[in-house]
Order: C-alpha cells, then sequence, then structure tokens
C-alpha cells in the first residue's frame, strides 16, 4: 500500500493524524541527517502495528511531502 504524507519537524510530541487523503506525521526530531525520516517510520509503524522495516520512503527523502510504501 502507498501513503502519502506530510512530515512536520521539531514538535513537542510525536502523533500521526489522517487529514483528507494524506497522513500528517508530527515528530520532534529536526530535518537534519534524516533524523526526521527515521523518526516518522518509527511514528508510522506503531501507528500500523508493524514493524519499522516493513516502511519505505518512496519519494520525497529530502522535502516535506513523501510518498511511503508499506
Amino acid at each position: 500500500m502507498k501513503f502519502n504524507i506530510k512530515v512536520i519537524p521539531n514538535v513537542r510530541k510525536n502523533s500521526v493524524l489522517k487529514e483528507g487523503d494524506r497522513l500528517k506525521v508530527r515528530v520532534t526530531a529536526p530535518a537534519i541527517r534524516g533524523k526526521a525520516n527515521k523518526a516518522a517510520i518509527e511514528a508510522l509503524a506503531e501507528y500500523f502495528n508493524i514493524k519499522k522495516n516493513k516502511i519505505k520512503i518512496i519519494r520525497g527523502e529530502r522535502v516535506r511531502e513523501k510518498v511511503i510504501e508499506i
């Protein structure tokens, strides 16, 4: 399954919210050296109750708008 997500770094608490047809992933990690991507994958794994290695970023490694595959 593919999902469009928007990652928002540097917030107080990690969360995943459904917003229309995409997910909004808020993470405490900064957007430096892939830390926000790693935190987003961890938050999504917890949200979907699956292992982290089952989630892959297909497009958008360096931008906030991403496409992930589960």
